[in-house]
């Protein structure tokens, strides 16, 4: 078997909530919420830069040169092609370039960023490879279950199959393909390929929740937490003090 099979295996579950989860299924048939794409759409035109940083970090470290063109040509396809993409749908679903450029993180999305630029920069590079695999193989698995889901064309039909094309699975099969490679020639990294797969696998499946459900960053106004905390605290303490 495959490593990159068992890393599937491993995150079968991950797999099967995200083709579950309402963002996913309600997409497919074209119920989905404009909020809520608009809302990937801004994210993920966030992430992609720090994802295309981290194949071009992956790339730079890489000694064999099969796998150097491999990462430094992904972080290329990102920066071209699918930030191209982005901007194409922002103008299709009514989105301002200005707001994909000036959208904050949500913590799902800088969590994961920080995530993949993090193992690029400091972990050997089939564990940086093993993390920036299940984007590419997440989208065209849950395309293709889209695919499936869908009935005739509707208004996010061009996202489905965007992430079904042939370029796409040629993509992500070059990435599947250096994965197992790396797996084969360095199976002392192989725990650590799985850790990174399953950690980007589930921050993958976090994202879909992230937009569909308008994460924000936490307010003093959604902790209930206000600045009369600390004098109750204190109060409380004193009374403790007294009573001794």
């Amino acid at each position: 078997m495959a490593f990159s099979d068992t890393l599937l295996d491993a995150g079968s579950d991950i797999w099967a909530a995200q083709f579950e989860h309402p963002f996913v299924c309600e997409l497919a048939t074209g119920d989905l919420a404009d909020a809520a794409f608009r809302r990937w759409l801004e994210q993920d035109y966030q992430y992609l830069f720090d994802y295309a940083r981290a194949y071009a970090v992956a790339g730079a470290k890489a000694r064999e040169k099969p796998a150097m063109a491999t990462l430094l040509g992904g972080a290329d396809a990102v920066l071209n092609e699918e930030l191209d993409l982005h901007r194409s749908f922002a103008a299709e679903y009514g989105v301002a370039e200005d707001d994909l450029q000036e959208t904050t993180k949500a913590p799902t999305c800088e969590a994961y960023t920080s995530f993949l630029v993090r193992t690029a920069h400091d972990r050997p590079v089939p564990v940086a490879v093993a993390a920036l695999f299940p984007c590419m193989k997440g989208y065209l698995d849950v395309a293709d279950h889209m695919a499936e889901l869908a009935e005739g064309d509707h208004r996010y039909t061009p996202f489905i199959e965007t992430y079904t094309s042939e370029a796409f699975r040629a993509e992500t099969a070059s990435m599947r393909d250096l994965l197992d490679g790396y797996a084969e020639s360095y199976p002392g990294h192989r725990d650590a390929m799985c850790e990174a797969f399953l950690t980007s696998a589930r921050l993958e499946s976090a994202f879909w929740e992230m937009a569909y459900a308008g994460e924000t960053w936490p307010t003093r106004e959604s902790t209930g937490r206000d600045d009369g905390r600390t004098g109750d605290r204190d109060g409380g303490h004193d009374h403790d003090r007294g009573g001794a």
